[in-house]
């Protein structure tokens, strides 16, 4: 089923004035067919107990969710077991992707607070490994790399133990923000590639593909020892050769991880599924990419950059241990 708002609580309580659309770019776009999705990418609604406690875990603290605002299909999965994606610097992009249901606009003034709430979250949710994100915040002079310093910093000294992912926006001419966060030693370095190239005018047309594959090839040349991932959404339009070259194209930029998931359309708004990716493909796609030298892959028609997280980083650490073991015999 395909959510047809789009619009961020379209009725003001107090005044009854009509808020801002949501996905102010698209608004005038004419609807895209949507397809029936096959039974292999149905999810059920999201109802436990666990789900219930995590999220007024995350409105006690004030927090945003990638997992809320992207309308993740996981996330009934991911809450129930205290996993969740907390998205930085508000819920406002100042980019308009043509696949993401995260709102548009002009942002908010940063929250000052929110690196101390975040770490409060991850201590009382316990968790082992947080992943944070954040909407590209394009009006602020470094991109929000300091903030995202600052919750690093603030996670590290809530919570000692726990294992620190972040999913970056590309700080697209933004000098000096990349070597900011890599200095702040998160243990994984996220940027999602989303697409192949001749999809980015389309898809991602504020970002530049080569731009975001230096960007993660920077990070390894910056940190060595650092964890790199990145992550393609399939069913836009690419074709499978198109798939391959991006693989090839990560690892010349020494990417140790690769996520491969099926796009969903937000809204009638939004770009189409141009097909549904059948698992087989997947799976193919996991087996070449794992030949092409990639230490840890995870391709599914339901596999997003967060889900699994914790666990796969743990996988990907010994992947790693077991490659230099073998190397050093």
């Amino acid at each position: 089923m395909v959510t047809i708002l789009d619009r961020i609580n379209l009725i003001t309580p107090a005044t009854g004035d009509e808020k801002r659309v949501r996905h102010p770019e698209k608004a005038h776009r004419p609807d895209t067919e949507v397809l029936r999705k096959p039974e292999w990418i149905r999810v059920k609604a999201p109802v436990s107990k666990g789900y219930q406690e995590t999220r007024s875990i995350v409105k006690e603290h004030k927090l945003v969710t990638v997992c809320e605002e992207a309308g993740c299909p996981n996330i009934g999965e991911c809450w129930d077991k205290k996993h969740a994606t907390f998205m930085i610097m508000g819920e406002i992009c100042t980019r308009a992707c043509a696949f993401c249901n995260v709102s548009t606009g002009k942002p908010n003034a940063l929250d000052l607070s929110e690196p101390e709430n975040v770490a409060k979250a991850v201590k009382a949710m316990g968790l082992q490994h947080v992943v944070i994100t954040s909407v590209d915040r394009d009006d602020l002079a470094d991109g929000g790399a300091e903030h995202f310093e600052k919750v690093i910093w603030a996670i590290r000294a809530a919570s000692p133990l726990t294992t620190i992912e972040i999913l970056t926006p590309d700080f697209l001419k933004k000098p000096g923000a990349l070597e900011r966060v890599v200095a702040a030693k998160p243990d994984v370095f996220n940027h999602n590639m989303e697409t192949v190239p001749g999809n980015y005018l389309t898809v991602r047309p504020g970002a530049r593909y080569f731009h975001s594959v230096r960007l993660l090839q920077r990070v390894k040349e910056l940190d060595p020892t650092m964890f790199t991932k990145s992550g393609i959404m399939v069913g836009l339009g690419e074709e499978r050769n198109e798939v391959l070259q991006l693989m090839d194209d990560l690892r010349t930029a020494d990417v140790d991880f690769l996520t491969i998931g099926q796009y969903l359309q937000p809204t009638r708004k939004h770009h189409a599924v141009m097909s549904f990716v059948t698992p087989e493909e997947f799976k193919s796609y996991e087996t070449v990419a794992y030949t092409k030298g990639f230490l840890m892959v995870a391709s599914s028609p339901l596999t997003r950059s967060s889900h699994h997280a914790g666990d796969d980083f743990a996988r990907l650490r010994a992947n790693r241990a077991r490659k230099q073991l073998a190397a050093a015999v």
